[in-house]
């Protein structure tokens, strides 16, 4: 089987072309052998390019873990810049059929070659039943206590069910986001925490625990819900640039929606035998 190997500010990818659908539910497994980053490619997840008859492009994402994730902001960037690279679909304005809908990717191109990708994340949802959550009202500043440790929790939909928790990343250990992730008492169906700090109204700086893949250098979807969260504060303006581990990405939030834009890289294509 080929793969090509991509990350966006750090978060990593094994992408499969597999519009012929020879991996058609197979993908937990190959998700599970491929993502192992000791016996392995190591990634934080696979995407699968499927042929769609809604939309340009069908991307299918599955986690390290073998679960399936209906969105990803890094992923999406990476699986469009793969799509028009490759010739797979050579447009300006890619549409990709997600487990979130169709999201439309605006390339930049340089000599033929994707250059920051601009991608259309839709709208959040804070609905507790949209993300789901077992509250009555929506999860803003909600104080709750998880594991010994206060936490004021701001949850959303964008995409994934996303939870936002605001303060100095200095008081906070990003493995601290499992106990969170896995509070069903709040979240019957787990959720990705970001730990977000505010530096100024232009300037936030977040890292991530995700569901199914644990601490990763970046979520372009966590980038999303934490500018929303600290928007929907006050506490920043309407556009903001996110510092991750792996880089730096911009989010624009506006009525139309939240617009996501950011590297994508490929790291190395290559060959295996272990599907």
């Amino acid at each position: 089987m080929k793969f090509t190997k991509m990350q966006g500010t750090g978060n990593d990818f094994v992408i499969i072309d597999d519009r012929n659908e020879d991996f058609l539910n197979r993908e937990s497994h190959i998700a599970k052998i491929l993502c192992d980053r000791h016996f392995g490619v190591g990634a934080d997840g696979i995407l699968l390019i499927r042929n769609s008859e809604v939309a340009d492009v069908e991307m299918i994402i599955i986690n390290a873990d073998g679960s399936y994730a209906a969105m990803c902001g890094n992923g999406i960037r990476c699986f469009a810049k793969y799509a028009y690279d490759e010739d797979i679909i050579k447009k300006k304005e890619i549409s990709i059929m997600t487990g979130d809908g169709i999201k439309i990717a605006k390339i930049n191109d340089e000599k033929g070659i994707a250059k920051n990708i601009s991608i259309d994340m839709g709208i959040p949802s804070f609905r507790p039943e949209k993300i789901p959550a077992l509250l009555d009202d929506e999860i803003l500043n909600y104080n709750v206590n998880i594991n010994h440790k206060e936490y004021k929790l701001n949850s959303m939909l964008m995409g994934v069910p996303h939870t936002v928790v605001i303060g100095e990343l200095d008081d906070f250990d990003v493995n601290e986001g499992e106990y969170i992730e896995k509070c069903k008492a709040i979240f019957p169906e787990g959720t990705n925490i970001n730990f977000c700090e505010v530096i100024d109204k232009k300037h936030i700086m977040v890292k991530t625990w995700e569901r199914g893949a644990g601490a990763t250098l970046s979520c372009g979807t966590g980038c999303c819900a934490s500018a929303i969260a600290c928007n929907r504060l006050e506490l920043i303006g309407n556009e903001v640039e996110v510092s991750v581990p792996g880089g730096i990405v911009h989010v624009e939030i506006t009525e139309e929606g939240v617009f996501m834009t950011g590297d994508s890289v490929i790291s190395f294509r290559g060959e295996t035998d272990l599907i």
